[in-house]
């Protein structure tokens, strides 16, 4: 949570005046929906990535289940519709095809798990839908890492011209996201674990008793 803070309070400004020359990212000549799109994308990004700290917080879950639910909700609103905004720009974006592939793959998997968990929550199925909300979120906070990982790229190549920067920008774009999602299955698989030995031993119990 203070990560996501922190990066907002990064982030954020240069897009709150709705200003393109202020932009972060290069915009592509003759795309004029460009722009709006990412500001789109930018402003429900950072309400996804608030409220999904709120849906992984244990002691919340536990004491506030209401709060619990409504964040959940924002947390689809903002996903869906930002994800489908990914889909839309990242076919034109500056540094070619490898970023944009690794965006689009994003974009198409963070909306697809985030449907998953609402869906799993809506059918009460609350095992699955804590696993697929899992998965969303380490892909929505891909965007935090993006930059590091760009920039591990680019220290460990030293590419020499645009090309090659094209090439690191993809590299640490594809990184971004699949190291996330590689590291909450591993979570996923070390929980589901733990959890089934907690049930075997408190089965193993009122047998032990009863002999």
């Amino acid at each position: 949570m203070v990560v996501v803070v922190l990066f907002l309070g990064y982030s954020l400004p240069p897009y709150l005046g709705l200003d393109p020359a202020r932009a972060r990212t290069v915009p592509p000549d003759g795309v004029p929906y460009y722009y709006p799109l990412l500001v789109t994308h930018i402003f429900l990004g950072s309400l996804a990535l608030l409220s999904g700290c709120l849906q992984l917080w244990p002691w919340l879950r536990g004491r506030s289940p209401m709060v619990h639910r409504w964040s959940g909700r924002v947390y689809v609103f903002a996903c869906v519709p930002g994800g489908l905004a990914v889909l839309t720009f990242s076919a034109v974006t500056y540094w070619g095809p490898n970023q944009q592939a690794a965006n689009t793959m994003l974009g198409v998997l963070w909306v697809a798990t985030t449907i998953a968990g609402w869906r799993t929550a809506r059918r009460r199925r609350f095992a699955e839908h804590r696993e697929w909300m899992v998965r969303s979120f380490a892909l929505c906070f891909s965007i935090i890492l993006n930059r590091p990982w760009g920039m591990l790229v680019m220290a460990i190549v030293h590419p020499a011209d645009e090309a090659a920067v094209a090439q690191a920008v993809g590299v640490g774009a594809w990184l971004s996201w699949v190291v996330n999602l590689l590291a909450a299955e591993w979570w996923l698989q070390h929980t589901r674990h733990r959890r089934t030995r907690r049930k075997v031993a408190a089965e193993r119990v009122p047998a032990a008793v009863g002999a």
